[in-house]
């Protein structure tokens, strides 16, 4: 299914690793890519709602050297020939090769698109008519909720990959950013998000 970029909506910006599949640590390997419980149907509610589905994901094992950054496009590949098998898909998939103190030197710089800045939800704009004002970001980490507190979005942040951990360590720091709803899972956000309109 092709979607034309034409039309203005909103978007549903998401994390890939601990949100829509497995946290298993730096996933390089396509054959590892297994979709959490409910995340298909969850994007199957997002996309009748007429969401853009635009995946934001730092992928810091490049930078770390632990593999190439043809290993992350080849793992998003598998994730979105997974979805199209049950009838969804992604319409872009943004990553942030980058760190700080990269063990690659290539990648040792302090980027704008490692979240929790937005760069990458700015470079989804550039790409696509995206209403700001009625788009979420969904994330495991509260540098996905910070990321999209930036610029004003609704944030969730799920309780799937690190989420519970996060949720536990900050969630009541008021010093942090916090999200505007805390789902057990993809699939309660996007109730949520449902339910809001």
């Amino acid at each position: 299914m092709t979607v034309e970029k034409k039309d203005p909506r909103p978007a549903i910006f998401l994390d890939r690793d601990g949100t829509i599949i497995e946290e298993i640590g730096y996933i390089d390997d396509p054959e590892k890519v297994q979709l959490l419980p409910g995340a298909v149907e969850a994007l199957r509610i997002f996309r009748q709602l007429r969401f853009w589905i635009l995946v934001l994901s730092n992928q810091s094992g490049v930078a770390r050297g632990f593999f190439p950054e043809s290993r992350v496009g080849a793992v998003n590949q598998r994730l979105q020939e997974q979805l199209r098998a049950q009838g969804v898909e992604v319409d872009a998939f943004y990553y942030c090769p980058h760190h700080p103190q990269a063990a690659v030197p290539a990648y040792r710089v302090e980027c704008d698109c490692r979240k929790p800045r937005p760069g990458m939800i700015q470079q989804a704009m550039r790409e696509f008519p995206v209403v700001l004002d009625r788009s979420v970001i969904i994330g495991d980490r509260y540098s996905d909720v910070e990321a999209g507190k930036r610029l004003n979005l609704t944030a969730i942040l799920v309780l799937t990959g690190y989420g519970a951990n996060e949720y536990s360590l900050y969630g009541q720091d008021a010093s942090r950013t916090q999200p505007d709803f805390v789902a057990r899972d993809l699939l309660e956000a996007a109730h949520w998000v449902e339910n809001r309109l």
